[in-house]
């Protein structure tokens, strides 16, 4: 537990008097160089022994206190970055994915899912739509450091190149005959559902495709026969529902349950793991939709 404390030497205000006048209380962790920056920022100010705070007398107190803690985080930032960029300067990573910018790191790779979710992990981390670039400063080189492994392999795994290949070496194969099963059973969007545990219609949840929300679930039996490399393990108690992608409103309302159901459940409640991506993803559609719309 953080102790905030007042050095013996200053003076201290009774609870009446800081009552009795306009001004405002703050309260930091004690640090000597931390106080002595304070009472040369607020020479008026008086530790409150009752209430464990500092009083800032005067109608501004509050504004001035807000600067001069946005000066103090400015300072806190400025040490970090100077400090990250030693520490690339002593073990820099040597990546085609990687450019020394400025203020940070610019980060450019082909699309990859967990590229995109190991960097928005790395605090102050940010997207640059317009550059289709990635950001992150000085101050998160640690972070971005151990993760970096990860991130390199994900990227050298989805350029064209070696995409091609492996689609190449896919091909013909039993592995992308059932690949291309399962996306043309997805296009119909169409899930197959048991007839005693059916899913709320016009509610979001989740499936082995992800969030999706059943519009209509007409009782056609599903033929285990027909889809049986793309749906294994059916029987003819099964019957067909259809969904639709959720939009971010729906999922933005959507309360998460605490856990995934886990074992051989069809559908389930969304976590608030599976709703962060899926949210992230339908405000990302809906605003390529906009940008489409004249």
């Amino acid at each position: 537990m953080i102790e905030t404390k007042s050095p013996a030497d200053h003076d201290e205000a009774s609870p009446g008097e800081d009552d009795a006048k306009p001004g405002a209380d703050i309260a930091f962790p004690y640090d000597r160089m931390t106080v002595e920056q304070f009472r040369r920022r607020f020479p008026r100010a008086r530790w409150n022994d009752d209430r464990k705070a500092w009083f800032v007398p005067g109608r501004t107190a509050s504004r001035r206190i807000g600067r001069w803690l946005a000066e103090l985080e400015a300072e806190a930032d400025a040490h970090a970055d100077a400090k990250g960029r030693d520490a690339f300067a002593f073990d820099p990573i040597d990546s085609p994915y990687l450019q020394l910018g400025k203020a940070g790191f610019r980060i450019r790779t082909p699309y990859s899912k967990t590229v995109v979710d190991e960097l928005r992990e790395v605090p102050f981390s940010r997207w640059d739509g317009d550059l289709r670039i990635w950001h992150v400063p000085f101050r998160s080189y640690e972070d971005l450091r151990r993760r970096w492994p990860d991130i390199e392999a994900a990227a050298r795994r989805n350029e064209p190149e070696e995409r091609r290949r492996r689609a190449k070496e896919r091909k013909g194969s039993e592995e992308d005959i059932r690949s291309r099963l399962r996306s043309a059973e997805r296009k119909r969007r169409r899930y197959p559902l048991l007839g005693h545990d059916l899913p709320p219609i016009g509610r979001p949840v989740a499936i082995t495709h992800g969030i999706v929300v059943f519009t209509e679930i007409t009782g056609e039996l599903v033929a285990p026969d027909v889809v049986a490399d793309v749906y294994p393990d059916l029987t003819e108690d099964h019957v067909w529902g259809y969904w639709r992608l959720p939009t971010h409103e729906e999922l933005v309302r959507t309360w998460p349950a605490k856990m995934s159901p886990g074992g051989d459940a069809a559908w389930w409640l969304p976590t608030i793991e599976e709703l962060r991506p899926a949210r992230r993803m339908a405000r990302s559609r809906e605003a390529r939709r906009r940008a489409k719309t004249p």
